[in-house]
């Protein structure tokens, strides 16, 4: 398989177009799309091996290896489509999996054969074919638009064209066009989509989440943060869904595993789908972070913890089914009380701000640039204070839906129905046939995470919050409901109490089996929380329009704020992580993070150990890990300097969001480790990296072969992987 199919011609248009970069210093900061990896003096920097055994657009290479598992990164490591990524990319799926009587989210998983894996539910794996510049096609579509709703409107139309127009020339792809630098540079890819997902191996919980969410995000960490699964094709090679007689697929490449693992200061370099930077945006955006959506949204994700822990205490079915939603508030909200420690403590606002006034005067410096960017800097002030003036109403908006399982659900129904209504007559039973899968599959996702008692509870938070909002930026159907002349907590309850009470959406088998089950049946269904819901999306679609407006002039403005950049400071300037397949490069290194202390980038089983003696029930861990390191039977897995097997390491690559389960190489481009987290100090790098602070953390290889063989006797793995 070829990522890249491109004439030589084209491809120096890229390099010109896509990117316009200057030729990069090692040891900056980086996640460098394909198109850069050419560029870069990795041979300098330590490699080994040829860069083009990295990414070669000719012919197979590692890059061919990677895949995005369900939002996080994974590789493949076996000619029998087995794949490595994080305990936490397989969660949900595990989560799924289990049941009170068995309980494959505490105690573990292992597959000893085929026949046993078990579909990992939701989960798909997309593998990069090949990516094209699109940015003339759609610039030159709007080039002589003038109105920025118009502008972003036609932006999108022509990105759906050109997506459509993709996977029609190419049935066996899914395509996606990516923004790569916002209203400048825009690139098709193409994906092959896997749909059958098997989970193979996960280990015990308090293996694959030692010290739970005390440790998420710090260092020194000891979390065997690993899963295995295997992806499958139909016997002809195609993609296929779930069947018995589907075959593992045979990937073009697969990574070669080194149990002998790194040692400080060696060179390594990760591969990956890192999520979203941004890190080319001015000091407002920076502001928005830090004085709203930060604060606002960690403050409601520990509220909702609380509301769906309390109710996790009920029984353990509703433990297992809620804890996933669990898991991803608080990874959230200890990820934004991190960035708002580092904003703050880093005054990285005023330091941008700063910039930003010089950049201004530099535009003010020449009469051909003032001519062209005189207006940019303060048309990017007045936008943002537009933002902010609305910018509680906007996020509680933006929140209402995910937070309410309940309501989230009358959304779907309520703008299915509406959707439906649209068409001809004649036309809306095939449009129900056509997109009642979707709505099915959506619905049932969303009672994955419900619970009356919790989703009650949250839903009056969220009633509450509406109500303190400001007299400009006001909910229309929760003023309708509450009004200030006696106690509004009392009307607040005593309206839930009764939308709870008529609404039939609660019960999931009478919405599933028969409000959805028919056009006749979903066009006349009717009760209280669908029409609030109504209102709400009423007075969402009548603010579009300004929506749309607002985001067409940031579009327009953010691609002028980058080319006057590039003049002003010359430098390689990186696209902002998108999903897109990245390589970041650096070493294994220690760090400072605070005065007359050193962060040693190693851990060993021996912290499990002494955490373990505290009280905390985060540490708790399997038995035979400690009766195995009191006995020393580390088997080849040990790190001479440590005299013991190394569980996790530090590195000073460049990595975010996405780039979860991400291969950690060394110099021969072996796997040596998967990455998963970063120091709290490092929850900034979406907005900034610093070589001081930015430290990514992985498993290290030794103790993942240490689990699987000691601890879960998972041996046939490691002789399939050619351990």
């Amino acid at each position: 398989m070829k990522i890249l199919r491109i004439p030589l011609i084209a491809l120096c248009s890229i390099s010109v177009l896509l990117l316009s970069f200057r030729y990069y210093k090692r040891f900056d900061e980086g996640m460098f799309p394909l198109s850069e990896i050419s560029k870069l003096d990795l041979k300098k920097a330590g490699l080994k091996i040829e860069q083009n055994e990295i990414y070669n657009p000719d012919s197979t290479s590692l890059i061919d290896a990677l895949v995005n598992v369900g939002g996080c990164t994974g590789s493949f490591i076996s000619d029998e489509g087995l794949i490595i990524t994080n305990h936490h990319c397989a969660f949900s799926a595990v989560q799924q999996a289990s049941t009170p009587e068995k309980d494959y989210l505490n105690n573990g998983f292992v597959a000893h054969k085929r026949e046993q894996e078990i579909p990992a539910k939701d989960l798909t794996c997309r593998i990069t074919e090949s990516y094209e510049d699109v940015s003339d096609k759609i610039l030159n579509a709007v080039a002589n638009v003038t109105d920025p709703a118009a502008r972003i409107t036609l932006i999108k139309e022509k990105i759906k064209a050109i997506v459509a127009e993709a996977e029609a020339a190419d049935k066996t792809i899914q395509a996606e066009v990516s923004e790569m630098f916002i209203g400048k540079t825009y690139v098709l890819f193409r994906y092959k989509l896997l749909q059958d997902v098997r989970l193979v191996y996960v280990p015990s919980r308090n293996i694959g989440e030692f010290g739970g969410e005390t440790d998420n995000w710090v260092w020194p960490r000891h979390t065997g943060d690993f899963s295995f699964m295997r992806a499958y094709v139909a016997a002809d090679g195609s993609s296929a869904k779930y069947s018995k007689g589907n075959v593992p697929y045979k990937p073009k490449k697969f990574l070669k595993v080194n149990a002998k693992g790194v040692n400080e200061e060696d060179f390594i370099f990760i591969l990956g789908y890192p999520g979203r930077t941004f890190r080319n945006r001015p000091w407002q955006y920076l502001k928005y972070q830090q004085d709203y959506l930060l604060p606002y949204v960690s403050h409601l994700y520990e509220f909702q913890n609380k509301a769906l822990e309390e109710a996790g205490k009920k029984d353990k079915a509703t433990e297992i089914r809620l804890s996933t939603r669990i898991k991803r508030n608080a990874n959230v909200f200890k990820n934004y009380r991190g960035k708002l420690k580092g904003l703050r403590g880093l005054s990285l606002v005023e330091e941008k701000r700063k910039e930003d006034e010089a950049l201004s005067a530099y535009i003010n410096s020449s009469k051909d640039l003032k001519d062209r960017y005189g207006n940019l800097m303060s048309e990017i002030n007045n936008l943002y204070q537009e933002i902010y003036s609305e910018a509680s109403r906007d996020l509680w908006l933006s929140q209402i839906y995910t937070s309410t399982s309940l309501l989230n659900i009358a959304g779907q129904i309520n703008g299915f129905r509406n959707a439906m209504l649209l068409q001809p007559v004649s036309e809306r039973e095939k449009f129900y046939t056509n997109n009642f899968p979707r709505l099915q599959n959506n619905i049932r996702q969303m009672y994955e995470g419900y619970d009356p008692d919790a989703d009650k509870n949250i839903f009056i938070k969220m009633l509450t919050d509406a109500n303190q909002l400001p007299k400009k930026q006001r909910i229309t159907a929760v003023d309708k409901q509450v009004s200030k002349s006696f106690d509004p907590q009392k009307q607040i309850r005593d309206f839930t109490d009764n939308l709870l009470a008529y609404t039939r959406l609660k019960d999931r088998d009478y919405v599933m089996n028969t409000l959805i089950k028919s056009t006749s049946t979903i066009s006349s269904y009717n009760d209280p929380l669908l029409n609030f819901e109504k209102e709400l999306s009423i007075q969402i679609a009548s603010m579009k329009q300004e929506s749309d407006k607002r985001e067409g002039r940031l579009n327009k403005l953010m691609g002028d704020y980058l080319a006057v950049k590039e003049q002003f400071k010359p430098q390689n300037y990186i696209p902002d992580a998108n999903s897109t397949l990245r390589l970041t490069y650096g070493y294994v290194r220690g760090y400072s993070p605070s005065d007359a202390t050193y962060m040693k980038p190693f851990t060993s089983v021996k912290g499990i150990i002494e955490k373990g003696s505290t009280d905390n029930p985060e540490f708790n861990y399997p038995s035979i890990v400690r009766d195995l390191w009191q006995a020393k039977d580390f088997g080849p897995f040990i790190k001479n300097e440590l005299n013991d097997v190394p569980v996790a390491f530090l590195y000073n690559l460049d990595t975010t969001g996405g780039n979860s389960g991400s291969p950690v190489l060394n110099s021969y481009g072996e796997l040596i480790g998967v990455n998963f987290d970063r120091a709290y100090e490092a929850t900034i790098n979406d907005f900034a990296w610093n070589e001081s602070y930015s430290r990514s953390i992985g498993v290290d290889i030794r103790y993942v072969l240490w689990i699987a063989s000691k601890v879960d006797k998972a041996n046939f793995l490691l002789k399939e992987m050619g351990i």
